[in-house]
């Protein structure tokens, strides 16, 4: 497409209806598929991996280098999926030579102002809010929603329809189907409206909020709550979804609320 207020790269690899907007700057070893919208003032680095019909509103810096000073200049890419809308100003840096890529997924939206920083795996469905900052290695997994300003530590993961208060210091891992608030963050109950949303049924429901009642209101240790989880509940693809979640968890989960 003959952009001539855009700078495009002539090996950049872009689809014939893409759409570029004055003043953006596409360079090399970019690909962009069919259907997507690049507004003005956006900045597509080396690497980058854009999919059908997303929407990368003006200012956003797509594919920068990582700010990590082990990052040697391995190649490496940053990958977003079909349908996923960039707003204004985000930061999405691309991977290091520990997962070779960072990777967005399909139908998310990421807020104005939200970094995803080096290597970070954010799942299909998620909801990233203004001004929030995940740093290297994070894991975001489908249909998690993060509040605003919040500030997620490297290596920490977030399970599946997890809802993040805004504001919130994340240090721990979210488990699945939780809400998360306070400070420091703990858990608030399980996301029973997004789970509604999402058509959960209510029995489906009760069935995680049983889960989660043995792990954090009953005065368990997490060791002892998963046992009697096991034993005493029957196999579903939530309950092993929770229990292979905490027991591969390297940082730990977030604890129970205490007044």
């Amino acid at each position: 497409m003959n952009q001539p207020l855009a700078y495009i790269h002539p090996q950049a690899k872009i689809a014939r209806n893409v759409v570029i907007e004055p003043f953006s700057t596409i360079h090399k070893n970019v690909e962009i598929d069919e259907g997507t919208w690049i507004g003005s003032n956006v900045t597509i680095m080396e690497g980058a991996r854009i999919g059908k019909n997303v929407k990368i509103y003006p200012g956003a810096v797509i594919s920068s280098t990582p700010q990590d000073l082990k990052f040697g200049g391995e190649e490496t890419t940053a990958e977003i999926g079909d349908n996923t809308v960039i707003r204004e100003y985000v930061t999405l840096s691309r991977g290091t030579i520990d997962k070779h890529k960072t990777t967005i997924g399909k139908d998310c939206l990421l807020m104005a102002y939200v970094h995803i920083a080096h290597d970070c795996e954010v799942g299909d469905n998620c909801i990233i809010a203004n001004t929030t900052q995940l740093a290297g290695h994070v894991q975001v997994e489908n249909w998690a929603i993060i509040g605003g300003s919040s500030a997620v530590h490297q290596f920490v993961k977030i399970g599946a329809h997890v809802m993040v208060s805004g504001g919130s210091l994340v240090r721990k891992d979210v488990p699945p189907f939780t809400k998360a608030a306070r400070e420091p963050l703990s858990y608030s109950g399980i996301n029973s409206v997004g789970l509604r949303r999402r058509n959960f049924s209510n029995e489906k429901i009760q069935e995680i909020q049983e889960i989660y009642r043995n792990i954090y209101l009953r005065g368990l240790n997490n060791s002892k709550a998963l046992d009697i989880i096991e034993l005493e509940m029957k196999p579903s693809n939530e309950r092993d979804e929770i229990l292979n979640f905490i027991r591969t968890s390297d940082r730990g989960i977030m604890k129970g609320f205490r007044n």
